[in-house]
């Protein structure tokens, strides 16, 4: 049986994200903390995160928007707190958030190309997303998140204002 061309990690998350989604009323909350959950697992232990976590990153965003796809969750909501999952979980593990960030986001524009999805859309959520968790970890985190996505990430910077 063939699931797509997700990876096993990409496997686990849409099965994970798809009870989350189905499971609570609470979509957002559950989403975030089920790829935060994922990237814990999938990286810890790890010597280098940032490679681990730019190597996972992209296949655990796949695997979230796979499963909102399915079930016909939205497919914006998924991809802001998957990305904003990722960012918080990556800090915890001690990842550079800046990196992370960039990482999670590139992986959901690419997701959201492959879903056949609004790409300006989903970038705006992406970046929203890792914005919300950098400035929710710390003013040196919400700054390296800004100056990471506007310079790495297309359109960013149209989406990004300044810390509350």
């Amino acid at each position: 049986m063939v699931e797509g061309t997700l990876t096993a990690i990409g496997r686990v998350t849409k099965r994970a994200v798809i009870g989350a989604i189905k499971g609570t009323g609470e979509k957002a909350q559950a989403i975030g903390e089920t790829t935060a959950d994922l990237v814990k697992v999938t990286i810890g232990g790890v010597g280098d995160f940032s490679v681990a976590i730019e190597k996972r990153v992209g296949e655990i965003v796949s695997g979230a928007v796979e499963a909102a796809a399915e079930v016909g969750a939205d497919l914006f909501m998924t991809i802001k707190y998957t990305v904003y999952g990722i960012v918080k979980a990556g800090s915890e593990v001690g990842a550079d958030v800046a990196k992370t960030a960039v990482a999670a986001t590139e992986g959901a524009i690419k997701a959201a190309a492959k879903a056949g999805t609004d790409i300006s859309k989903a970038t705006k959520e992406a970046v929203t997303g890792a914005i919300e968790a950098g400035d929710e970890i710390g003013t040196q985190a919400s700054k390296a998140v800004r100056g990471a996505l506007t310079t790495a990430i297309k359109g960013a910077k149209d989406v990004i204002k300044p810390p509350k």
